[in-house]
């Protein structure tokens, strides 16, 4: 492997310094290595790499989830789900904070994406924690870092794309994400009670709900609740497919809007085509980018070079996991995640594996690293999500982040030094 090789990275990390987005840098940096460095390639590699890296049926479940997760908005069960959150844990202290965190485990099930969720958050509770008096740029971290959470409890888009790229099980990263994603909600929620008490701020509620409250409220959620149990269950029998569940998803949420609910009309129909459209496009168009920059990496050999040097320097499976997570951090700070996880997998798997490193948990530990860096800057793709939509200034949300980052960092060294923190699940049922 030689400078000239490895030139395209350097380009890309220049690319990046100069604020070019993320998906027109990788495809950059691919067409220089495709059009001037290997010129025994057709100059049509690129792009065809890029199609034929879309032809694939489990990445329909890409825009079946994003698809579901949209539709439940309109429908009105995020709102459900955030009235039996406050009715769970609003009379605790900072108790709108807490409602934050526990709807975005809650979403873990509807939308699997981070981005949706920070979106849907920030316009949602951000303005009833103002009114509480809660900083708001307080309220736009706590929505940031709780945003963290949803990738990760099952259907969690990152958790396909990772399964699809390592070729492992889905059904395996659904229920190996399900404990860590609960952690990272205790972890945080613990947080917000630690900051809340120093702030003084009250709790939503007077008092602790009854348990009839808490019941009423649990049976207007219920089909919202059902969802990702039923996901896992009809992968753990074989009755669908990822993506025919990412299908399924998408019927489902139609049929509780409109029919169990009532509350979506026809005229929500454009708005929903609309939104997941773009939602996906976005999306697809990085990975498209990742996909093809990746390619490059392998004719190049990086891959190859990168393993023999890690297996030359590391031989501890322990080391090499807590090495693996200083360098996710580093790599997140600069992409996104969906695209992180198409470049780094193949560098970072093999390697793993040859340590006795199992590839669900490995799988999980990547997910974690990378979807925190979606919270920091400089390309948080979540903290730049609430900070538009909130008006909050990058320098007040850095200085009320402190705290959920490390309280994030500490949950993902948990995870990746007790494994059977994420492997428990996939290990008893499948």
């Amino acid at each position: 492997m030689t400078l000239l090789s490895i030139s395209p990275v350097i380009l890309l990390f220049v690319l990046f310094a100069l604020r070019v987005p993320i998906a027109i840098s990788l495809l950059i940096s691919t067409a220089v290595y495709f059009g001037f460095i290997n010129t025994f390639m057709p100059k049509e590699t690129m792009i065809q790499t890029m199609v034929a890296s879309m032809e694939s049926f489990p990445y329909l479940a890409i825009p079946f989830f994003t698809c579901a997760g949209v539709v439940f908005n309109y429908a009105g069960i995020t709102t459900r789900l955030m009235g039996l959150a406050e009715m769970l844990f609003g009379h605790m202290r900072g108790g709108m904070a807490q409602v934050n965190v526990s709807l975005s485990a809650m979403m873990g099930g509807l939308s699997g994406s981070a981005n949706a969720d920070a979106a849907m958050q920030a316009k949602m509770i951000v303005p009833e924690m103002e009114k509480l008096g809660y900083d708001r740029a307080f309220s736009a971290v706590v929505t940031a870092a709780s945003s963290c959470i949803t990738p990760i409890i099952p259907p969690g888009i990152i958790l396909i794309l990772y399964a699809l790229v390592a070729d492992v099980s889905v059904a395996k990263m659904f229920l190996a994400g399900v404990l860590p994603g609960l952690l990272l909600c205790v972890v945080l929620m613990v947080t917000v009670a630690i900051v809340a008490r120093r702030r003084g701020y009250a709790p939503s509620r007077a008092r602790r709900a009854t348990l009839a409250e808490i019941g009423q409220h649990l049976a207007k959620s219920i089909w919202a609740l059902l969802l990702p149990l039923g996901i896992i269950m009809g992968l753990r029998f074989g009755i669908f497919t990822p993506t025919e569940a990412g299908a399924v998803s998408v019927v489902y949420a139609l049929f509780v809007g409109a029919v169990i609910y009532g509350e979506l009309k026809w005229r929500h129909i454009g708005p929903i085509i609309e939104e997941s459209v773009l939602a996906t496009a976005g999306v697809m168009f990085i990975i498209c980018a990742a996909n093809a920059f990746a390619a490059y990496l392998t004719w190049a050999g990086v891959p190859a070079a990168f393993s023999e040097f890690l297996l030359g320097s590391i031989s501890s499976p322990i080391v090499l996991l807590l090495v693996v997570n200083v360098l996710l951090l580093f790599v997140g700070f600069f992409f996104e995640g969906g695209s992180a996880i198409v470049l780094m997998t193949p560098l970072l798997l093999p390697v793993a594996t040859q340590l006795g490193i199992d590839p669900v948990h490995f799988g999980i530990v990547l997910s974690i690293n990378l979807t925190i860096a979606g919270f920091t800057p400089p390309v948080g793709t979540m903290m730049f999500i609430t900070l538009a939509i909130t008006k909050v200034k990058l320098e007040d949300y850095v200085r009320h982040a402190g705290p959920f980052f490390f309280a994030l960092i500490i949950a993902l060294l948990l995870v990746t030094l007790v494994p059977s923190i994420a492997l428990f699940l996939p290990r008893t049922f499948l």
